[in-house]
């Protein structure tokens, strides 16, 4: 990854718009980014985490978008952060504005704009920037995923913070597992830890839900056995309830088949009884049916007897249906006869009503002569229909022809019409086309003259600002000066004072015996007194530090000074000495004469296209023309063929329609005619032919009767039986000798005689003495049933307790393998001596490889002193794994690395953090990262250390890196050409760049 260039606006302490060109300030491979406190140096730091990932570093992260915005920025501009990187070989341009609380553009208040993001990426063969995303979340992930690093460990990894690696350098093991945690993402392996307690816990929850289901089988089947089978004083869980439930179980079921043994001796002797008692009962049963059917045999065969006068009437009756059933199909065909007749004379009737008086006597011959004669005529008028179709559709042709020429007559008129206006309209659109040329021509003439006068005025405006912050820089200059001479001159002050009492300062250091540092002396008879205000080496050294900060103070201000003399003189040779106030209306005037040139310019392609247009219509209209022209000559033709078929026509219709309107109303006529006349001879026929056969059924009908033995068809009539009667009658009859046989069939029964010889049958007592041995036999078959389901429920349950102990056997192994395995990763296990997380295992190798990594540049830093080594002792009550020291190469010693001094700490800390780096990057997939910032800590170094540690730095070149360093030491100032300035004032920061290629 490497940045190449970024904007803010009213971003932080920045009021304004301002810009930082990485690919210049890294040409160097290391610069410089200072300024004083609050004006800014982080906040550059803070502008490429946000473009990044939408959010800034850490502790600086409020959450609110808000809280980006300056305090020094207008109203009306809003906070915008934009850099271009390239990354993973692409090259992108992000651009973030947080949400934004604008004043209203009508009325009073504010309003909040959304926030807004781009993500573009350059195309190099097309030259252009495309747009890939416009949504916050996506663009924070895609790069995320490109750099292969979450936020926090972009921050750590490329913003290096020195206070951050200090703290892990003393960190205890638990707060180094917490960042290095965030930085590798293991994640995975703590969820691996908590997959396997969770399984544990499930597994266990499983083996004690098997143990339960076991002992609620043993429940029921206590249930089922009562005290023959006592239950285990086990808990789910505990070993051996299996065993115990199997063996209580057996216990239980054998108890059970003696049980059922017994019920069923006792069930067979109550099924014996309870046959004895059952025949019993049916002989005593039989002999009360046979006696009582005896009784009821004599009853039916007196009502036989009362009933004979009937039975003979009916007798009669059906004798005499089944004489008139003889002559049922005569009568029959005569009524058939007649309704058939009657039938044919209305058909008659209806269809003599229509015809002419002329046929009312016309029999049927002469009825289909005259349809035949119709029908002939009717055949003749086909040709006349077909002529008569043929004219209609002449007269529709010609009125088309008609509607044609009407609209060909339109045509030609509006085409002449335009066509004779086209000289005007083409010389109109020429003249457009030639004036939007011109303004073409003026705008760009003008659009050459405009980044002249805007740099110009630009200038000027800076020119008048510089004049006054020359005279400010001034004052400041005098003043700082005054100051460094007050304070040198107090500062000597005090060294007088001092080197003055130097003797009685001396002589408090002296003691009896001990030699002198001037004079070696071991005795000490007079030693000097401190008089009143004496000065001491602490006040000397302060009031000289106080002198030097005068003298930096004094310097700032000359270069700043300097500055602000160079950019005036850069600013008035641009502007020159022409007043602001003139360059900016000659520019005004520009902007407005361009902006009027290019609104005119803007007609020109219009123009273009309304001509063409123009001609498009032209070349439409001729055509039109000639097409009209060709289609009248064709019309003239086409008329004088029409009209001599037309005249042909009507004569032929004349004669074929005689009387009548058209032909089609003749041919109507005479289908009418036919049809009537066909129908009128066609019922007459019918009529004539039923009269006919009337009369035959009239004969035949009074042959029948006769032959059947009654004196007339009416009798014969009267005497048919219709069949509701005849089944009647029948059934009559045959249940009278039904009824007499079966009386006859009971009273030659000898059985049933011989029961009527005997005493009445009591069939209660028989049923009471049944009803006794039947309770007895229920009594003892619920005994048995009772006694086989308890044997079968326990035989259910007892093998439903044995698959369930098959079951669990797995499952209690599963359990034991996956108890160890997550007390193993958990730390608990007696197997891990050390008492390590499987995370804090990976962490310890992932902090190996740092300590490796580190170890390279601290050598170079320390001179080849001190060595960082990693430690998996344990610490306190702590888990071991994560212990980190330093090696003195002077001592041969390994010690703890809060015993380094203040400076050691700092390039022990940024080793570390270089280290650190390149393990996260080859990590996330080997990212190139080509740009680095280092933030702080290098004030506690001596000169030695400093010059090792920058050509440390420095060596970064050699993968092509360039490091940024963030600082307020003031010889780095001198040591890093390349540097980036954060100047503060009150009306916002600025950012000023110099010494970079």
């Amino acid at each position: 990854m490497r940045l190449h260039r970024l904007d803010v606006t009213a971003f932080g302490p920045f009021g304004g718009s301002q810009t930082v060109d990485f690919d210049a300030l890294s040409a160097a491979g290391l610069f410089l980014l200072h300024g004083p406190t609050g004006a800014g140096k982080t906040s550059v730091l803070d502008a490429v985490c946000y473009a990044l990932y939408g959010s800034v570093p850490g502790a600086r992260q409020t959450g609110q978008g808000l809280s980006l915005r300056s305090d020094h920025a207008d109203a009306g501009t809003r906070t915008e952060v934009r850099l271009e990187l390239t990354v993973a070989g692409r090259r992108l341009e992000v651009s973030r504005q947080p949400p934004w609380e604008r004043p209203k553009r009508r009325g009073s208040g504010t309003t909040t704009d959304k926030a807004q993001s781009l993500l573009r990426e350059y195309d190099a063969p097309a030259r252009v920037w495309k747009d890939l995303s416009r949504s916050h979340q996506e663009i924070g992930a895609e790069f995320e995923q490109l750099l292969g690093m979450s936020r926090e460990q972009f921050c750590q990894v490329v913003l290096l913070p020195q206070g951050d690696f200090a703290r892990f350098l003393r960190a205890d093991a638990e707060a180094r597992g917490k960042l290095l945690g965030r930085l590798f993402d293991t994640r995975r392996f703590a969820e691996a830890e908590k997959r396997l307690a969770e399984r544990r816990r499930a597994t266990e929850a499983r083996v004690r839900e098997g143990d339960a289901a076991l002992l609620a089988d043993a429940h029921r089947m206590q249930q089922e056995a009562g005290d023959a089978m006592p239950l285990p004083e086990l808990a789910p869980g505990e070993p051996g309830l299996a065993e115990a439930v199997l063996g209580a179980a057996a216990v239980a079921r054998s108890t059970a088949r003696e049980r059922l043994t017994v019920a069923h001796c006792r069930l067979s002797a109550a099924e014996s009884a309870q046959a004895a008692a059952d025949r019993a009962l049916a002989d005593v049963r039989e002999l009360a049916r046979l006696q009582g059917r005896f009784a009821q045999a004599r009853q039916r065969a007196a009502q036989l007897e009362e009933r004979s006068a009937a039975h003979r009437e009916t007798q009669t009756r059906m004798e005499r249906g089944r004489k008139a059933e003889m002559v049922a199909p005569a009568l029959e065909l005569r009524e058939a006869a007649d309704a058939e007749h009657r039938a044919a004379a209305a058909a008659e009737a209806r269809a003599r009503g229509p015809l002419p008086e002329t046929f009312t006597d016309a029999g049927p011959a002469g009825l289909a002569a005259a349809a035949r004669r119709a029908a002939e005529e009717l055949g003749g008028l086909e040709s006349a229909r077909r002529a008569e179709q043929r004219l209609a559709e002449i007269a529709d042709e010609r009125a088309g022809l008609d509607r044609q020429e009407r609209a060909d007559e339109d045509v030609l008129r509006e085409a002449a019409g335009w066509l004779a206006g086209w000289d005007d309209t083409r010389a109109e659109l020429q003249a457009r086309i030639d004036s939007a040329q011109e303004a073409a021509t003026r705008s760009e003439q003008l659009a050459v003259q405009r980044d002249p006068a805007r740099r110009r005025l630009g200038a000027a405006r800076m020119r008048d600002q510089l004049a006054g912050d020359t005279e400010g820089a001034q004052k400041r200059v005098l003043a700082a000066e005054r100051q460094a001479l007050q304070t040198r001159a107090h500062w000597l002050d005090l060294k007088e004072q001092r080197l003055s009492g130097i003797a009685a300062e001396l002589a408090a250091h002296l003691t009896d015996g001990e030699p002198c540092a001037v004079c070696g002396a071991t005795e000490h008879p007079a030693p000097a007194r401190k008089v009143a205000g004496h000065v001491d080496r602490e006040a000397e050294e302060r009031a000289l530090a106080a002198s030097r900060h005068a003298d930096e103070q004094r310097t700032e201000a000359e270069r700043r000074l300097g500055v602000v003399r160079e950019a005036l003189a850069a600013a008035t040779a641009e502007a020159g000495d022409a007043p602001t106030a003139r360059l900016a209306a000659e520019a005004d005037e520009l902007e407005r004469a361009y902006a009027q040139a290019r609104r005119d310019a803007s007609a020109l392609h219009p123009a273009h296209e309304e001509l063409r247009r123009a001609e498009r219509e032209r070349e439409r209209r001729q055509a039109e023309l000639r097409q009209a022209e060709v289609a009248a000559a064709s019309r003239i033709a086409r008329r004088d063929t029409l009209e001599r078929e037309t005249a042909t026509l009507e004569e032929e219709l004349a004669q074929a329609r005689g009387t009548a309107g058209s032909v089609a109303a003749r041919a109507a006529q005479l289908e009418r005619q036919v049809a009537l006349l066909t129908d009128a001879a066609d019922t007459a026929r019918a009529a004539e032919d039923t009269a006919q056969r009337l009369k035959d059924a009239d004969a035949r009908l009074a042959d029948a009767a006769y032959r059947a033995g009654f004196e007339t068809p009416q009798a014969a009539a009267a005497a048919l039986l219709d069949d509701a009667e005849h089944r009647e009658l029948q059934r009559r009859l045959d249940a009278w000798q039904s009824e007499e046989a079966a009386v006859r069939a009971v009273l030659a029964e000898a059985d049933t005689a011989a029961a009527a010889q005997q005493p009445p049958a009591d069939p209660a007592a028989a049923e009471r003495d049944a009803a006794a041995a039947d309770q007895r036999l229920r009594d003892a078959a619920s005994a048995r049933d009772w006694a086989a389901r308890c044997c079968a429920e326990l035989d259910r349950l007892s093998a439903r307790a044995t698959d369930g102990v098959r079951r669990l056997a797995p499952l209690r192994e599963e359990y034991d393998r996956v108890a160890r395995l997550a007390a193993l990763t958990a730390g608990t296990s007696a197997d891990n001596e050390r008492k390590m997380r499987l995370e804090s295992y990976v962490l310890a190798a992932r902090l190996e490889q740092v300590a490796a990594a580190a170890t390279v540049r601290l050598r170079r830093m320390s001179s080849g002193r001190y060595t960082l080594v990693h430690s998996d002792d344990r610490t306190g009550r702590g888990r071991s794994g994560l212990g980190l020291h330093v090696v003195d190469a002077w001592t041969g010693r390994e010690r703890d690395t809060a015993t380094l001094s203040g400076g050691e700490t700092f390039f022990a800390s940024l080793a570390l953090a270089l280290g650190l780096a390149d393990v996260v990057t080859d990590e996330a997939g080997g990212v190139r990262l080509d740009t680095l910032f280092i933030d702080e800590g290098f004030g506690s170094l001596d000169d030695q250390t400093l010059d090792e540690v920058l050509d440390v730095l420095d060596s970064l070149r050699e993968r092509d890196r360039s490091v940024g360093i963030v600082s307020h030491v003031a010889d780095l100032r001198r040591r890093i050409h390349a540097q980036l300035e954060a100047v503060k004032g009150r009306t916002g920061s600025v950012l000023r760049q110099r010494g970079a290629g």
